[in-house]
């Protein structure tokens, strides 16, 4: 079998393709400058920081310093709601000071009334106070009546002993005292015995006077105060 010759860039013609132009042409480009290739980073770069500050500033509060037309517009809106805010308050506490007015007022009227009831019930007590002392050292116990005539009756079986017994009040001042026997039925012990509450006071003494402790009220006597000694 006979060799074939291989095809050599010599046995085709020259054409156009044969002498391209200097120069990268179509994708095939050159290598770009430094600052070319490093700008888009910069450019990413600028843009995260910028959305970080705003997003700093919104969270922060920061922007308002700012923007300040933004922050005087908030202080005028603040402005009248403090105001409102306010007036709110002041009308609140006028309308508590005016429910709570009444109530003080009443409560000081009643401690006023109460004060001058206990006064006026208090005045009446003070003014019979002094007026009820004078009048019980003014009125004096009743004193026994030492004209009033007295009767003593033996009713022991000592002999004269009733008279013994009327000297005894005679001494103590007595003026009308008779000693007599006894007519009747006796008491189981010594009793002084007086007819009228006009001579309670006769009657005690007389029975302080001889030591007897029995007084007693008894109809239809034959004296105004009798003594009866039993013992």
């Amino acid at each position: 079998m006979a060799r074939k010759d291989r095809n050599t860039d010599e046995s085709y013609a020259e054409d156009v393709f044969d002498n391209p132009p200097q120069g990268p042409v179509g994708v095939h480009r050159g290598n770009r400058s430094v600052a070319a290739r490093l700008v888009p980073f910069l450019i990413v770069i600028v843009v995260a920081a910028v959305a970080g500050l705003t997003v700093w500033a919104v969270m922060s509060g920061e922007g308002a310093k700012v923007m300040p037309w933004k922050s005087a517009a908030t202080s005028s809106q603040t402005a009248p709601a403090s105001k409102s805010a306010k007036s709110s308050k002041s009308s609140k506490s006028s309308k508590s000071s005016a429910s709570e007015s009444p109530s003080a007022s009443a409560s000081q009227s009643a401690s006023a009334s109460a004060s001058e009831s206990e006064s006026a019930s208090a005045s009446p007590s003070d003014s019979q106070s002094p007026s009820a002392s004078p009048s019980q050292s003014q009125t004096p116990a009743a004193a026994a009546n030492l004209t009033t005539q007295v009767r003593v009756v033996n009713g022991t079986k000592k002999t004269g002993y009733a008279a013994t017994q009327a000297s005894v009040l005679q001494k103590a001042g007595y003026t009308n005292v008779v000693a007599a026997n006894p007519s009747g039925s006796l008491p189981a012990g010594s009793v002084v015995w007086y007819q009228n509450e006009a001579d309670v006071a006769t009657a005690q003494d007389v029975a302080a006077k001889l030591g007897i402790s029995n007084v007693r009220q008894v109809s239809n006597l034959s004296a105004p105060v009798v003594v009866v000694l039993m013992n």
